[in-house]
């Protein structure tokens, strides 16, 4: 089984998503693991150039278009190859990381990981299974003010990803201790499910 670990943590020694994603990992028990970190490494941003490179044909795509779209296509190609797919998502102002959205901009490709039908779209990604570590200072999951969680079960429904898990370690700010149990035994059921 091949696991794709996406961190996006800002923070390196004190993150709690890290912290997760290694105990994820660890529970998973995958040898082949495939880390990116786009935290540490950030991702561009999708521009005109990639808009354009994205919707023609490849065979009629420039060296410059090719360019353009060579990241876009590792990314892709790595969660092609991925059987589980284990993203970390500390909140940011009620939000998912900048960065995760610049790696979800670059995978969600037309024609690649979805495609437009009579009806509807319909995405190309299926049989995949996601476990996302969720933290937050005060932001509780599946709250009013949580633009996240819902954002991201949306979207890698939209490429056909519906075996989506999350672990929570929210609102640390109140409970820290009772938090990081609570995220702990939602890993350790990971293990027992399996």
């Amino acid at each position: 089984m091949a696991t794709l670990r996406i961190e996006t943590s800002v923070n390196r020694e004190n993150s709690v998503t890290r912290q997760l994603t290694d105990r994820i990992i660890a529970t998973l028990g995958d040898s082949d693991v495939v880390t990116r970190d786009i935290a540490s490494e950030p991702l561009p941003l999708i521009d005109s150039t990639w808009a354009s490179a994205r919707v023609k044909p490849a065979e009629e795509r420039t060296e410059l278009d090719q360019e353009a779209l060579a990241l876009s296509d590792a990314l892709v190609a790595e969660v092609q190859a991925a059987d589980t797919i284990v993203i970390s998502a500390p909140i940011y102002n009620f939000t998912i990381p900048a960065s995760l959205k610049a790696w979800i901009d670059l995978i969600a490709r037309v024609g690649v990981t979805f495609r437009y039908t009579e009806d509807g779209p319909q995405g190309l990604l299926e049989g995949k299974r996601v476990i996302v570590a969720f933290a937050s200072g005060g932001t509780g999951i599946d709250s009013a003010a949580d633009f996240a969680s819902g954002y991201l079960r949306f979207v890698l429904g939209f490429l056909g990803i519906t075996d989506v898990t999350f672990v929570a370690a929210d609102q640390l700010a109140v409970d820290p201790e009772g938090t990081i149990a609570r995220a702990h035994a939602q890993i350790d059921a990971l293990r027992d499910a399996a």
